[in-house]
């Protein structure tokens, strides 16, 4: 079953981050086609940066290879359920399905819960935890007329 050939790889990967990498126990593989397009592994501790989960990796190689913003025809392969920023680059990457191999429950049970992030959603953004406050210049909505009436704007 390729759907199992292909979630060893992102699990194979996942393994070898924590023990060669130095990385989180986290890996990810997009495919197209049959074919593996991506690799992705978490980056977070070694390359200090917050965004670079398994997923993030898989799918911003991806869009290099193919030129694309966009992951239409692509299958995301991960060796756990995505967490909240990935789950949103999955959306706006437009992938046509995700499978995975650990659940999020199984994450926090080693110290990688967000459950926290998913309860802030749900609370108004000037009683988050990171309190968000707006904030109106007489600039502000001047991007969005700019883009309202750019004739060659490409939607995504």
């Amino acid at each position: 079953m390729k759907e199992e050939i292909f979630m060893k790889m992102a699990v194979d990967v996942a393994y070898e981050n924590v023990v060669t990498n130095g990385g989180g126990p986290f890996g990810a593989i997009v495919v197209k086609n049959g074919q593996v397009i991506s690799v992705g592994r978490n980056q977070v501790t070694t390359i200090k940066d917050p965004t670079a989960h398994a997923e993030m990796q898989a799918i911003r190689a991806a869009c290099k290879v193919l030129n694309s913003f966009q992951l239409t025809d692509c299958e995301l392969y991960t060796s756990c359920e995505p967490c909240p920023m990935c789950l949103g680059a999955i959306f706006w990457a437009r992938l046509k399905i995700v499978y995975y191999g650990c659940t999020n429950e199984d994450a926090a049970k080693i110290g990688f819960d967000d459950q926290f992030i998913y309860k802030q959603l749900t609370i108004p953004p000037n009683e988050r935890s990171i309190p968000m406050i707006r904030v109106l210049p007489p600039n502000t909505y001047a991007p969005f007329n700019a883009w309202i009436s750019k004739p060659n704007k490409k939607h995504y």
